[in-house]
């Protein structure tokens, strides 16, 4: 029987170099595969993400447009730490620091250039 293995969003942005630089520099993603101005493949640990520009007419920033994704982590409040000196170089709206949520889960949010809203989150341990 066949596994699935891994999921890996496309994510679109109006400027894919902008779009890298967050992922690469804010994230911690390695570039695996890029095409200039069109399409590039960032990696970190077993997770992935798939950058497509599209037009910069495109408004990304719309409710009806807008993306999300979930990252789990087996350290949430450590891969924050690692991120911080980071995120703290994006405006505050754009991060959310770790925080218990009621279904059992400590996550933080940081969105991206586009407004893709990135989760990360782990099990709170004894919920």
């Amino acid at each position: 029987m066949a596994h699935m293995t891994q999921i890996t969003p496309f994510v679109p942005c109006r400027d894919l170099d902008v779009s890298l630089a967050f992922y690469r520099d804010i994230l911690g993603f390695e570039v695996g595969f890029l095409t200039e101005g069109v399409y590039a493949f960032v990696r970190r640990d077993q997770v992935a993400v798939r950058l497509l520009q599209v037009s910069p007419d495109v408004d990304l920033t719309s409710e009806e447009r807008q993306n999300s994704f979930y990252i789990d982590t087996d350290h949430v409040d450590e891969l924050f730490g690692e991120l911080q000196p980071a995120l703290s170089r994006l405006p505050d709206a754009r991060v959310r620091a770790p925080f218990d949520q009621d279904y059992g889960q400590r996550e933080f949010h940081a969105a991206d250039p586009d407004c893709t809203l990135v989760f990360f989150g782990a099990a709170i341990r004894n919920h």
